[in-house]
């Protein structure tokens, strides 16, 4: 019985917010998105919706789009192609949330996985001049090759060369990527555990975070761990 009254009210609230798709409040819009991703199935009916919002002329609601299908499985597979073509939007946020919705998808997704790997060098400036984001995109894109299996294989080299970006974050996402794919070794996750004592917190975090990940390959570190 509440399985029913939970399904009514889904659908309930999908109707409501619906129309706001089509708001011409951008904020609104990917208000939208976000609940439309929290929704569960009754949410499938409007993912033709959302998809057309991959192209809104707004970052904001691109990137909520892309979250909201990010959190669907098998059916919004038929619009990962639109998710894929934001691997190559202006905005870097976008960017990163197409790379972590391909990610969270199987098989898929794997007709997409070249575009991702491009991501892995993704650098310059976006389109209002901000490159302070950019590392966070290729990070993105290790991350989601880390959660494709013998599809990825071919792209792992890449991954790999990441292990040297002037960026920290993103060679710690890069040795979590080699590790799931059985790839890192001692030398890599040592990588990660060098910092574990940086001067900067959400380094410290992004590496113990990763140790978490990284499973037997972290156990000489975990005192470190305990200690950052």
């Amino acid at each position: 019985i509440l399985g029913k009254h939970g399904e009514a009210r889904g659908q309930t609230v999908a109707a409501l917010v619906a129309p706001v798709l089509k708001s011409s409040e951008a904020c609104s819009r990917a208000r939208a998105c976000q609940v439309f991703g929290n929704l569960g199935e009754a949410a499938v009916p409007h993912f033709g919706a959302i998809a057309e919002l991959l192209a809104d002329s707004d970052a904001g609601v691109r990137g909520a789009a892309c979250e909201a299908l990010g959190k669907h499985g098998e059916a919004a597979e038929p619009h990962l192609g639109a998710v894929a073509e934001r691997l190559a939007d202006v905005d870097w946020e976008v960017r990163v949330a197409a790379c972590e919705t391909l990610g969270k998808h199987g098989e898929a997704a794997a007709p997409h996985l070249a575009a991702v790997a491009k991501c892995l060098s993704d650098k310059g400036i976006d389109e209002d001049g901000d490159d302070v984001g950019l590392f966070m995109v290729r990070a993105a894109a290790c991350e989601a090759l880390g959660k494709h299996g013998e599809a990825a294989e071919q792209y792992l080299d890449a991954v790999a060369a990441c292990l040297k970006d002037e960026e920290e974050k993103v060679q710690i996402a890069a040795v979590v990527a080699l590790q799931k794919h059985g790839k890192a070794g001692e030398a890599e996750v040592i990588v990660v555990a060098q910092y574990l004592k940086h001067k900067h917190w959400p380094t410290r975090q992004a590496a113990c975070q990763a140790m978490g990940d990284l499973g037997q390959a972290a156990a000489p570190h975990l005192r470190a761990v305990a200690e950052s």
